[in-house]
């Protein structure tokens, strides 16, 4: 039961940024600025003013808060999503990050796409690295319209006992041509990741 519920939670998540890519309007190409949001305890830094939409799910009658801030320009959508287990609920974190990456995950191979895993290091808000794993996910449609997606997965403990899982990512809604980690790599694509910097 728990499972199926958070199934459409992830299928909500997936309507969330598709929401967000009909509230942006016409955007300059890009319009870096720092995006500071103290509720979900990180610093961001988007390419353009990013919407806002938060909303509360439940998982096994559990309550929890879920952001997301996105932003579309041209073929790319950059998301951060942010989502709060509460104080005394740990023991939710492997299931509901298993659940996140394992919908992404799955909807690639399922769909003849591929997925390329790789170590990387993060940094925190007080400056001190950090490991974590980076995902470049390939998803086809029909067999052979594709898109493509960067996507990090990091988990933070708060001062106050409660866990923040964040998602990191950008779809790129085209084909690419050549090698999808240089393309993905771009400093475009590069300063999104590098720059966000959880408590």
């Amino acid at each position: 039961m728990g499972r199926g519920l958070f199934k459409k939670f992830c299928k909500g998540g997936c309507i969330l940024i598709v929401a967000m890519v009909f509230l942006a309007a016409c955007s300059p190409r890009f319009d870096w600025r720092v995006v500071q949001s103290p509720q979900q305890r990180y610093t961001a830094l988007f390419p353009g003013k990013p919407e806002k939409i938060q909303r509360k799910i439940t998982y096994q009658n559990q309550e929890l808060l879920q952001t997301l801030e996105a932003l579309k320009i041209e073929d790319d959508i950059y998301s951060i999503s942010a989502t709060q287990i509460p104080i005394g609920q740990s023991a939710f974190l492997p299931k509901i990050l298993d659940l996140l990456q394992g919908n992404l995950l799955s909807r690639a191979k399922d769909s003849g796409g591929q997925v390329i895993a790789e170590d990387v290091l993060y940094q925190t808000a007080a400056r001190q690295k950090q490991a974590s794993k980076e995902y470049l996910i390939q998803f086809k449609s029909n067999g052979t319209a594709e898109q493509w997606m960067r996507v990090r997965w990091i988990t933070r403990v708060a001062a106050d006992g409660s866990i923040w899982i964040y998602q990191i990512s950008v779809l790129h809604a085209k084909a690419i041509p050549g090698d999808a980690k240089s393309f993905l790599s771009k400093e475009e694509y590069a300063n999104f990741f590098t720059e966000f910097y959880p408590e």
